[in-house]
């Protein structure tokens, strides 16, 4: 569907992309994870005819992206970071004037304004200007103008940032309705939680690199990376600690806390908690922490992923 190959893009002494690959398949969730400034929009605005690269290669359903630009156009929606409508006009003429933009046919056209502005709970505001629009409700419409020529790819950066619950909920319905009907969507986020809840696989990027892609499980079992048994106690002290930390060899201490670190948690817990009443340490509470998007990001890149 999408194949990506030694992409770069410098914008004067920044690389923005330093020879990124990677494949996306038909009928996927792709995230395309990183902080800020990691080069996730720069790809998205190249696979969307927006940015052209300085070099590499780019294959949208077939078509050569630098060869065949209007073909490729012709296959993808492309919902933007930033809202792309005109305040000025109804939310129904922006959807008008966006669906013309396809040479989508007037009458399948209106069809499909009324479809889309239903499926995103607006058809009861759908003359009301832009201007009169919530944050969340602009984000509705931004995306159902690029839905409206029927793509068979989406873009999507950063589509949920800065709305209110009851619209990223509707959004997230939508998404999980078109993903479900056979669309390939392209995903960036700043949300962990939705990258998780969505994506079939990821892609990691950061400084202009991909430094790890696949399914979640495939990113949790490729390197050294442990689950944290934490426990807090009401009589811990330096001389029960060290006794703790004579058997334990991976562990920390924070305070009254213990953070044990574990291939395996499941077999682990009961020994650590036996070895502790046995040493006479009173536990007041036990967390356990698993490895998920956020731990894998924050180990591979050392940030945070909105730093």
């Amino acid at each position: 569907m999408i194949s990506v190959k030694s992409l770069k893009k410098k914008y004067d002494s920044i690389d923005a992309l330093k020879g990124i690959s990677f494949d996306i398949h038909d009928g996927e969730f792709f995230g395309l994870l990183g902080p800020n400034g990691a080069g996730k929009t720069t790809t998205i605005s190249i696979l969307s005819t927006i940015v052209v690269p300085d070099s590499g290669e780019v294959s949208i359903e077939g078509f050569d992206l630098r060869k065949n630009p209007n073909d490729c156009k012709r296959v993808i929606g492309v919902v933007p970071q930033e809202i792309a409508l005109y305040n000025d006009l109804s939310a129904y003429d922006n959807l008008l004037f966006w669906g013309s933009l396809y040479n989508v046919p007037k009458n399948e056209l209106v069809k499909r304004i009324d479809e889309t502005l239903q499926l995103f709970g607006l058809a009861d505001r759908k003359n009301d200007l832009i201007k009169t629009y919530s944050g969340g409700m602009k984000r509705r419409i931004n995306i159902a103008s690029a839905l409206l020529h029927k793509p068979k790819i989406l873009f999507m950066d950063e589509p949920t940032v800065g709305i209110d619950p009851q619209s990223r909920n509707l959004i997230f319905e939508v998404l999980e309705k078109l993903h479900k009907d056979g669309m390939t969507i392209v995903y960036t986020t700043h949300y962990m939680e939705e990258a998780e809840r969505f994506c079939n696989r990821v892609a990691i990027i950061d400084n202009g690199q991909i430094i790890a892609q696949g399914t979640l499980d495939e990113l949790r079992n490729s390197g050294t990376m442990k689950e944290t048994i934490s426990i807090s106690f009401l009589n811990l002290n330096d001389d029960l600690f060290n006794k703790v930390a004579g058997d334990w060899i991976d562990l920390k201490r924070v305070a009254n806390t213990i953070h044990f670190y574990t291939m395996n948690v499941k077999s682990d817990l009961s020994k650590i908690t036996l070895r502790c009443n046995e040493l006479g340490l009173d536990i007041n509470h036990i967390e356990i922490q698993k490895i998920n998007l956020e731990t894998i990001f924050l180990n591979l890149t050392g940030k945070q992923l909105r730093d």
